[in-house]
Parts: structure tokens; C-alpha cells; sequence
């Protein structure tokens, strides 16, 4: 039974699981779906209620009904190296690889179904909400005056990207930046603004859950710090300890969203709380595991390979 692992060409997590799935002797194919249909192809039958499917790449074939898990890391968008790419294109070879894929049996990592409302800032605070978390007060909004209102209530507060980093070329960062309530707010009626009250941080948590395994990371903060992705103040991440009621908030979560894979990140206060600020489904663990040592890649290996549910 063979693992199939949906990514781009260039991903350092993913060569990390595909080392630890390699020497535990498991069979893989790594598959861009950007590839189709000029570098990689598929085919699938639906004949007298049976159905048959195959993908190759690089070479390799893989029987669709020999498939056992599937993890889908960070795959590219169908037919974006086609020779002549467009829309039409992309929605029909995506139509026809996922189409396939939802029709097996196969374990997901996660699965496409769960994973589209996880990537949802507003829904991941309302389940963080509903699984016990401390989650500070946020208001997500295109009204300047529900802003001025929500910063005069907490005075402290920063405003965030609700969907991350836009994909664009070169790429744009959008750091938390800390505002006070004498902002102008008049341009969050340009798009949806989302503010939220600072929590002073003694530390920055990252959390990594895959199936009902959990590795957390504790990395102190710098005095004032806002946003730990940047800046360098010489500390490290450390391995830490998880407190008994984040595992079953952990665990609540994962099961409210049906996920299988999430990246946590916390912010840890002088009290020692961790306050949930945001679950990315397919966030990266490399960079805990290099500098922890803790064995993240070991166990998503594991899970793709194990033959049951987990």
C-alpha cells in the first residue's frame, strides 16, 4: 500500500516525512497537481458499479485502489505548469484529481473537506471558543466605528491578516502590528479588519497535534514583542511541557474540525496561559523539530503508514 503525498516541488517538511517514511520501508509517490496535465497524468473508470484509477509522475505509477493514506501538504494548483494554463484548465484536471481521490478509501491528512474551514480565522476562534481555549477578544470588521468602539473598550489592541500572507510575487509580509484606540480607522471600510486585545507575551508556543500526538515548543519572547515571526533576539525553541487542559482542548478541537494534522500557536502570558491564537491545518514543524529534536516528522511518517484509523 502506497502513501501519497500531494506537495510542490520545493518543500522541506515534506522531504523530512518522505526520508522517515523511506527508511521505515514505506512506498510513496509525491504528486504536484500543478503538474498535470503536460508532467504528470491520471486516469480513472467508473464501469458496472466498480471504479479503477491510476496517477503517474516522474515515472512512477500508482494504482488509486493501492493507496492507504493520502497527505496533502502543500500542493500546487492544478495545471499551473501547464504549457498553456488557465482557469478552465485548472478546474477541470482539479475536478478530475480530487474528484478521484474523494471517491477512495484512503485516510486524509487532512482532508480537503475539513481542511477549507479550518483556513478560516473567524471559525477557528469560534471552535477554540467552544474547545475550552482562553481566546482574547476579537472583533473582525469593515465598520470604522465598530473598530474605534472595540480599540476605546481594550485601548491595547493589534490588528492582524485574518488570511495570512497574500500569495503575490515577491511575496508581502503583514506582521501583527500593536495599535492604540487614537488610530485612524477609517480604512477598515476598505476590507474586513481583524482586531483582537494584546496579550502580553512571556513566550511564543507552537504546538504541533498529528493524530492524537502532541509536541509543543516554547521559544521566550523578546520584552515587547509582538510578532515572534520577526526579528531575532538569540532565544531558541525549547521543548515544553503540555498542561492537562490544553490536551483536551487540543484534542477537543481537532475532533469539532475533523482534522487529523494542526499547527497551534499560542501566546503565553506572565501567568503562564496559553491564549489561542490561531490553528493553521497545514502550518510547518521542521523548524521545531531541528532546533527541539522532537520526532514530528517520525510521526506523521507513522500515521500515513499505519493501515487503520488513528
Amino acid at each position: 500500500m502506497t502513501v501519497l503525498i500531494l506537495t510542490c516541488r520545493q518543500d522541506v517538511t515534506a522531504d523530512l516525512v518522505v526520508a522517515e517514511l523511506r527508511e521505515q520501508g514505506v512506498p510513496l509517490v509525491r504528486f504536484d497537481p500543478a503538474d498535470l496535465p503536460d508532467q504528470a497524468a491520471l486516469s480513472v473508470e467508473f464501469d458496472r458499479g466498480d471504479f479503477t484509477g491510476f496517477l503517474s509522475t516522474e515515472g512512477r505509477l500508482v494504482s488509486i485502489r493501492g493507496v492507504r493514506s493520502i497527505w496533502v501538504r502543500r500542493p500546487g494548483r492544478p495545471a499551473a505548469h501547464a504549457a498553456n494554463p488557465s482557469e478552465w484548465l485548472t478546474a477541470e484536471c482539479g475536478q478530475a484529481l480530487y474528484g478521484m481521490l474523494y471517491a477512495t478509501t484512503a485516510r486524509w491528512m487532512n482532508h480537503p473537506a475539513a481542511a477549507e474551514p479550518a483556513r478560516h480565522k473567524p471559525f477557528q476562534l469560534r471552535v477554540a471558543q467552544h474547545s475550552g481555549f482562553a481566546v482574547p477578544s476579537t472583533l473582525v470588521t469593515t465598520y470604522p466605528r465598530a473598530a474605534r468602539d472595540f480599540a476605546v473598550q481594550y485601548s491595547d489592541i493589534v490588528v492582524k491578516s485574518a488570511s495570512g500572507p497574500p500569495s503575490v510575487d515577491p511575496p508581502v509580509a503583514l506582521p501583527t502590528t500593536r495599535i492604540g484606540p487614537d488610530t485612524d480607522f477609517s480604512d477598515v471600510a476598505a476590507g474586513a479588519t481583524l482586531l483582537q486585545r494584546y496579550i502580553p507575551k512571556a513566550a511564543d508556543i507552537r504546538l504541533i497535534c498529528v493524530g492524537s500526538q502532541l509536541f509543543a515548543a516554547r521559544k521566550t519572547a523578546a520584552s515587547g514583542q509582538v510578532d515572534g515571526r520577526y526579528g531575532c533576539h538569540g532565544h531558541r525553541w525549547e521543548p515544553v511541557d503540555v498542561p492537562t487542559r490544553i490536551v483536551r482542548s487540543v484534542h477537543e478541537y481537532m475532533t469539532l474540525t475533523g482534522l487529523a494534522y494542526g499547527a497551534f500557536d499560542f501566546a503565553e502570558d506572565a501567568e503562564g496561559v496559553w491564549w489561542f491564537l490561531e490553528c493553521n491545518q497545514g502550518g510547518q514543524f521542521g523548524f521545531v523539530e531541528l532546533e527541539t529534536g522532537q520526532p514530528i516528522a517520525a510521526a506523521v511518517a507513522s500515521w500515513l503508514a499505519a493501515p487503520g484509523p488513528h
